[in-house]
């Protein structure tokens, strides 16, 4: 896994560290199937969340993850009474880094699959199996539920448009058709979250569905529902501002912050092809020149080195 910030891999590898010695045996032969959960004070919600979770999907055993981020109430004991495992990490930093501490976990204890939920009941826990089975059948290598193809309990019309616009634009910016970049309820092949650069503590949806385009995964999407939270209050969208609960203005936060993560990733994941095409076109000229081969000559093998650049995803599959 690449860390940007030394401070992350710190605390990453404590919490790790922890979560081995509290779990022993079962943290390193986890089921196949890892459903991981970031969770931010979320007591009275993540219990009844893990509970309704399915012992089994696509025929496989399951195993619930949950990051407890810097909570200051009960979500970490509520979960483990719940059933969950659970990571209790002392200081908040978003469901970014929970996540992708999470993933590092599955990884970790030999998961062949990992599916992602949200903590406050938003997700059908009924359809991990439809996001689960296009990845299990060979399909895609990741999967995420579309409201806009399935369903969502909002009146919110500025959250509409904005899940249209974002989903547009990352669609224009990757090439890739997506109509919702945003859903929380996910599935992938394990290895594909130790492939792909994580650094956002927030909005970190869009940066792995980025990150996972880029990477020449194959990617697709299944209509799922998104309920209203029940319990508590969303955490998205805080601002200074926040407590006096405004509606719009949370929005508009909430906008801002997630546009510069998706232009930023996506800037990000350009330089990396581009650099690596570099990387790659260097290495098979000096190749060439000291197999004698080169313009005009028969050996083509630094032209099938340069073909293969072209699919970042092929390299990215094999490590």
């Amino acid at each position: 896994m690449i860390y940007s910030d030394p401070r992350d891999q710190g605390i990453d590898d404590a919490a790790a560290a922890e979560f081995a010695r509290a779990y022993g045996e079962r943290a390193g032969h986890l089921p196949p199937v890892a459903i991981v959960i970031a969770a931010y004070n979320e007591a009275g919600a993540v219990g009844p969340v893990i509970e309704a979770l399915p012992e089994h999907a696509c025929g496989m055993a399951t195993a619930a993850i949950v990051v407890a981020d810097g909570c200051a109430d009960g979500t970490a004991k509520e979960a483990d009474t719940a059933g969950a495992m659970v990571a209790d990490v002392p200081v908040n930093r978003g469901q970014g880094a929970a996540l992708r501490l999470g993933y590092r976990l599955a990884r970790a204890g030999g998961a062949s699959y990992i599916v992602t939920t949200d903590a406050d009941g938003q997700y059908n826990p009924a359809e991990i199996e439809r996001v689960l089975a296009p990845v299990v059948a060979g399909e895609a290598d990741f999967v995420t539920g579309s409201r806009r193809l399935g369903s969502q309990e909002t009146k919110d019309l500025i959250r509409k448009a904005g899940v249209r616009f974002f989903a547009i634009t990352l669609s224009l910016l990757t090439g890739q058709k997506i109509s919702d970049t945003t859903f929380g309820l996910r599935a992938m092949r394990a290895e594909v979250t130790g492939a792909v650069q994580l650094e956002q503590p927030q909005y970190q949806a869009s940066e792995l569905l980025i990150g996972v385009i880029a990477h020449g995964y194959k990617v697709a999407e299944v209509p799922a529902a998104i309920h209203r939270r029940r319990i508590g209050e969303s955490k998205k969208g805080q601002n200074p501002l926040y407590g006096l609960h405004l509606p719009g203005v949370n929005n508009l936060f909430y906008g801002m912050r997630f546009a510069r993560v998706i232009y930023g990733t996506w800037r990000r994941e350009r330089q990396r092809l581009r650099s690596a095409g570099r990387s790659v076109s260097s290495s098979s000229a000096s190749a060439a020149r000291a197999n004698g081969s080169g313009p005009g000559s028969v050996d083509t093998s630094a032209s099938s080195a340069t073909a293969g650049a072209g699919r970042p995803g092929d390299a990215a599959k094999r490590t």
